[in-house]
């Protein structure tokens, strides 16, 4: 297996555009920098070349440093390069962006969400709909509360003024320690404006997270409970009202949650990834390694397919958390009412949408049609013989097109309201902004069947709706008949491109009922890993209290060995076999079991990896804690074996949800099934894997199962592990024909024909505002169908007496790599490189015709050989200036 330095590869990502919506973007100009041993940050930067400046002290017991910013992005690469030459310099890296998550808001509360109450929770057993799935419930019922543990959550915030979340910051409050690193302005881009309050009250999603945690039970209408109440929290805020975050602040911020005593760590926050290399990844890793348990959220990527592992959570050690979908759907609705033919006032529940005018709005429904089972509901033009529906609130089905489509129809007749009825269970909001439409929002399926069975039968209803903003709101559970307890379709998938478990195990995320900010209503129905992951924090939290210990390796391992795996599920069918373990880890957790296991294993997985790297005997240790012998049998069930590829021909992983096998591999122990511990002491287990027959190497078919362990005393423990039966290094990392030279104004980057002149700015200008709008510049498009660790884009001359200096690179002829390549630890997808004539030794191309060679390293190649690289080149293409560049500056003349 051969691993790229950081210190070798350094810098190389600089100023990557990342096209990807998902991949994290670079921040031009600006470094990482470790230091072999502590330094004076200011003094270090005020001595560095460039004109450097400091980004953010990063002196920390595990991590010495600084990141710095270069004001010339142009120059900003070859003056990093020298800061990494120097012997007080560690490691340099890029700083990189990572999005506000990804999360789904279904229904929130308005100023009134007190005026209507719902069953309480205060003194009776946890009822709590995430606790009973994952055993929290019994923790509070023996009145384990997780009280003198510390968690420290990184995120947006927390209004710690909330009621339910102890209604105070500082010592003796429930928030009781944290800080903000950024500000409300603070978007990923500015510069950040920490200060000590890391109040929430614009974004909501660190609020959520902290209600899960310990949402103190009695001080909320809705009876939510927090599932370690009497845990303290750290808050540590590192994003503003909107934007990204860089992860020089995240760096900061886990050691500062480190460096003040959290017991845990935990953060919904990631982008894409699938190497465990990067800074953030490998800060995370080092915390791990000093006692304190991390959880990071797997991500919302699930749609992407398998082989998308998100950083941080896939760090070594680090616990990436899965989401399941929750077994009832909360939602919040507005209570506003109707009538029958002028009947007496009925009641019913809505979720406003966007835009919400339904202030005094009291109008007669009017549906498209009669037909509750129509999918297409509303989603073709209205008849002619349609009325004038401006007097009228639309009711229309949800399904099959968008809610813009079917508001659309509806405004075409003059309509300025619509009300959307659920195909699911719940309501949720929905977005429409149609011109004409003041007012969209959803009811429930029951509500919007027993409207139109009235309308059908000739009755006239009349709705009065009321101000979502301000008028009362009610809480209902409905039941989750389509994916209860099943994985989140949104989940994302493992595992990592050198096939390390990812994820770990599973928790409820999918609709979930917590805190928010007062300014944005108080309560929230949110969904996403980023509710998983502050659940199994709270886990954590529960079992330490019990175990006593808080070794992040025996309580992962413990966790995993007791958690529950799930068939698979698609969204809407399920299928009798186990869903892959790269989709849900060990499975869903079951933290009451874990805390009273007196069976340890010495592991929470095995890899197998891929056919290249195939390690067919592992060993593990079953460890027996408790005061009697017990005899295991040892067994196995298969997962569902997941394809990486729709075809042969294909070399992008399919989509979710991608084809599933049913063939399983083969197992084996040792000389028998079964072996026998004695009270107190240790034995290992030898397995033996041959993986599944008859499956298409080809398409890279990931398979995987549990190892069950059986105990004599009636306990039943599962040990997750994977391999592919195919070739990692043999799938093709460069998708050539997505590899392409287009124009740098081209939003859609269409490729441009063979030898087109670009007329660039003089060297150094390349971001003047005086050139920016004036000149045409290439932009190569690199698509990695897989990832790569290390990916090049070399410049090459065509025809004779162009320049001098040429070397061969890998077998190329080339004047050297383009100034921001080599890159290093790329995900799959497309990035974009706009030239402006730079080589990455700071010269300049000369005017002339050249064309770029670009190659990826194949997953565990040599990066020394040039065989080991897929490779491409793009159309040849002509350079010229807008002014002629200083002979000093052009490749090969002085």
């Amino acid at each position: 297996m051969v691993r790229l330095d950081w210190l070798a590869a350094l810098l190389a990502t600089a100023s990557l555009a990342r096209a990807v919506p998902n991949a994290p973007p670079i921040v031009p100009g600006a470094y990482i920098v470790e230091y072999q041993d502590d330094q004076d940050s200011a003094a270090f930067v005020e001595a560095l070349p460039g004109d450097a400046s400091l980004r953010k002290d990063l002196r920390f017991q595990l991590f010495k440093g600084a990141s710095i910013q270069f004001p010339d992005a142009e120059t900003a690469e070859d003056m990093a390069a020298t800061v990494a030459k120097m012997s007080i310099v560690k490691r340099v890296y890029p700083v990189k962006r990572y999005a506000i998550p990804n999360y789904t808001v279904h229904s929130t509360g308005n100023a009134a969400v007190n005026s209507v109450l719902s069953k309480r929770q205060d003194g009776a057993n946890d009822t709590f709909s995430p606790h009973l799935m994952t055993q929290v419930n019994k923790f509070r019922d023996a009145g384990i509360t997780g009280t003198g543990l510390k968690i420290g959550i990184v995120d947006t915030g927390t209004d710690y003024l909330h009621p339910a979340l102890g209604g105070c910051f500082g010592p003796g409050c429930l928030v009781s320690y944290g800080a903000d690193l950024v500000g409300d302005s603070f978007n990923g881009k500015n510069t950040p404006m920490p200060d000590s309050d890391p109040m929430d009250n614009c974004n909501g999603h660190g609020t959520h997270v902290a209600g899960i945690i310990a949402a103190q039970a009695g001080k909320n209408p809705y009876g939510i409970l927090g599932a370690a109440q009497g845990v303290t929290l750290g808050s540590f805020r590192v994003f503003g009202c909107s934007g990204d975050v860089s992860n020089d602040i995240l760096i900061a911020a886990y050691n500062m949650a480190y460096e003040a005593g959290s017991d845990i760590i935990t953060a919904s926050i990631g982008g894409a990834s699938g190497w465990s290399e990067d800074p953030w990844a490998t800060v995370v890793s080092r915390i791990v390694a000093k006692g304190v348990p991390c959880v990071v959220s797997a991500g919302n990527d699930g749609s992407d397919g398998i082989f998308y592992a998100s950083t941080a959570a896939n760090g070594k050690a680090v616990t990436a958390i899965a989401s399941v979908d929750n077994t009832v759907s909360p939602s919040l609705l507005s209570n506003a009412t109707y009538t029958v033919n002028g009947g007496a006032l009925a009641s019913f529940g809505f979720t406003a949408g966007d835009p919400d005018a339904w202030a005094n709005v009291s109008l007669p429904l009017w549906a498209v049609s009669f037909n509750t089972t129509d999918p297409a509901n509303g989603c073709d033009p209205y008849p002619a013989s349609t009325p004038n529906l401006a007097g009228y609130v639309v009711l229309v089905r949800r399904g099959t097109c968008t809610f813009v489509q079917k508001a659309s129809n509806a405004a075409a007749k003059g309509a300025k309201y619509v009300i959307y009825y659920n195909n699911i269970g719940g309501s949720n909001g929905v977005t429409a902004q149609v011109a004409g439409i003041k007012g969209v929002a959803m009811v429930t399926a029951n509500t919007g069947a027993t409207w139109i069975k009235a309308l059908a039968a000739g009755s006239n209803i009349t709705v009065n709706m009321i101000d979502p903003e301000t008028g009362p709101m009610f809480l209902t559970n409905f039941p989750n008949t389509d994916t209860p307890g099943f994985l989140s379709t949104y989940t994302s998938w493992g595992p990592t491109f050198e096939v390390d478990v990812k994820p770990q195990f599973s928790t409820p995320g999918g609709m979930i009922l917590s805190t928010y900010p007062r300014a944005l209503g108080s309560y929230g129905v949110l969904s996403g890993t980023s509710m998983a992951c502050p659940l199994a924090a709270a886990i954590y939290a529960l079992i330490i209290s019990v175990r006593k210990t808080k070794d992040p390796k025996t309580l992962e391992n413990l966790i995993s060995a007791t958690a529950h795996p799930n068939v698979f599920q698609d969204g809407r069918n399920s299928y009798p076999i186990l869903a892959p373990v790269p989709q849900q880890g060990g499975g869903l957790v079951q933290a009451w079991d874990a805390a009273h296991a007196t069976t340890i294993l010495s592991v929470s997985s095995l890899s197998f990896n891929d056919t290249d790297h195939f390690k067919a005997v592992h060993s593990f240790d079953i460890q027996n804690t408790g005061k009697t012998d017990v005899s295991f049998s040892l067994g196995h069930i298969g997962a569902a074996t997941a394809y990486t590829f729709a075809t042969t021909a294909d070399i992008t992983p399919d989509t979710f949800p991608n084809e599933l096998d049913d063939s399983i591999a083969t197992l084996s122990f040792g000389s028998s099934g079964s072996v026998a511990v004695a009270a107190g002491q240790t034995k290992t287990v030898q397995v033996t894997v041959v993986p599944p027959a008859g499956l298409d190497a080809k398409r890279l078919p990931v398979y995987s199962g549990y190892i069950t362990i059986n105990g004599s005393d009636g306990s039943a423990f599962s040990l997750p592990y994977l391999g592919v039966a195919g070739s990692m290094h043999g799938a093709v990392v460069l998708d050539k024909s997505q590899t392409l030279l287009s124009h740098s104004f081209d939003s859609k980057s269409a490729p441009v024909a063979a030898n087109l002149t670009f007329t660039l700015p003089p060297p150094g200008y390349a971001n003047d505002t005086a050139y920016r709008n004036k000149t045409d510049q290439p932009k190569l498009v690199v698509t990695l169908a897989m990832g790569s660790a290390l990916v090049r884009a070399d410049l090459v001359a065509i025809g004779n007496g162009t320049v001098t200096n040429a070397t061969t690179i890998l077998g190329t002829t080339t004047l050297g790599s383009a100034d921001e390549f080599p890159s290093y630890w790329n995900t799959r997808g497309p990035f974009e490189y706009t030239f402006d004539g730079k080589l990455a030794d700071g010269t300049f191309v000369p005017p002339g015709l050249y064309k770029f060679a670009v190659k990826a390293l194949r997953i565990f190649g040599n990066p020394e050989l040039a065989s080991e690289y897929d490779a491409t080149e793009s159309v040849p293409f002509r350079v010229r200036y807008t002014s002629l560049p200083k002979r000093s500056l052009i490749r090969g003349m002085a």
